[in-house]
């Protein structure tokens, strides 16, 4: 946190404890549209890591992207060309438009219809495919890929050299401010139709196969350590560093069930990453 940000915390939570009438004011809002700054910058975080590895929703923060929505109006955001002609009519909150970037962010946009909402962080080296989208709050570490159909969740955190494959869904989290949200951490391969949700924390160099759906209640199953990963009220799923999990299956015993043969979606770390993995994951980098 750089030495500037104390003072913005505190300045922003006596916004946050102020009468209503006050948040409409133009200072607050300008207020507001520092906070978003910082955040853009990356010096602001929606969750923090501790020294031991364990991450915290930073909830000062959240409560401070919720404000934003509040006072925000809905106004008109359409893209316009040429003579005004609508291009991409879409109407939303005034405090969040979407994020404008420059050449020197070094954020690579490829045309095709993606959007960055205002208060998100890109580092520089991630490309974007269209169309993807990126919500208030985010974090994408530097040589980070976000596929097609991708979408990055209001305060997820994810690291750097991560591939979001096609259609892979990071939830967001705004509510309740303590919950902590998705974290992919560094190196991490999301494939394809992968979905991460309700505060999964994903360690890093792991991968993902196409498919894989992981939320606090999904048992995953580990081959190699002959044990099984869970989440519960007080701790989010895990899943560890290096490992390659993949879709699979596991029966319904007993009754009706047990005799339609029916199974339930469980998925199976079936190895840890080797040099085998690395070698199969390493075609994406040539994208960037």
């Amino acid at each position: 946190m750089t030495s500037g940000l104390p003072a913005l915390q505190e300045r922003v939570e006596r916004l946050l404890s102020a009468a209503p009438e006050l948040a409409q004011t133009g200072d607050a809002l300008a207020l507001l549209g520092e906070f978003l700054d910082a955040l853009e910058r990356g010096e602001l975080r929606a969750a923090s890591r501790a020294a031991d590895g364990s991450w915290h929703a930073v909830p000062w923060v959240k409560r401070a992207i919720l404000h934003g929505f509040r006072v925000g109006t809905i106004v008109d955001m359409t893209a316009r060309g040429e003579h005004g002609a609508s291009m991409f009519p879409f109407f939303d909150k005034s405090t969040y438009p979407p994020r404008r970037l420059s050449l020197e962010d070094g954020v690579r946009i490829v045309p095709g219809g993606s959007a960055i909402r205002r208060g998100a962080y890109l580092a520089p080296g991630v490309v974007c495919m269209p169309p993807m989208y990126v919500n208030v709050g985010a974090y994408v570490g530097a040589g980070t890929m976000v596929d097609s159909h991708a979408l990055v969740g209001s305060c997820a955190q994810i690291g750097e050299r991560v591939h979001l494959s096609a259609a892979a869904q990071i939830g967001g989290v705004l509510e309740p401010v303590n919950a902590a949200p998705v974290v992919i951490e560094n190196d991490v391969l999301v494939g394809g139709n992968t979905g991460v949700y309700e505060g999964t924390i994903v360690r890093e160099r792991a991968v993902l196969a196409a498919g894989v759906v992981l939320t606090r209640g999904t048992p995953v199953f580990d081959l190699v350590n002959e044990t099984v990963y869970r989440g519960d009220a007080e701790r989010p799923l895990e899943i560890p560093a290096g490992a390659v999990v993949v879709p699979g299956a596991r029966a319904v015993r007993g009754g009706w069930a047990a005799e339609q043969g029916l199974a339930l979606q469980t998925p199976v770390i079936v190895k840890y990453r080797d040099e085998k993995t690395d070698v199969a994951t390493a075609l994406e980098a040539w994208l960037r």
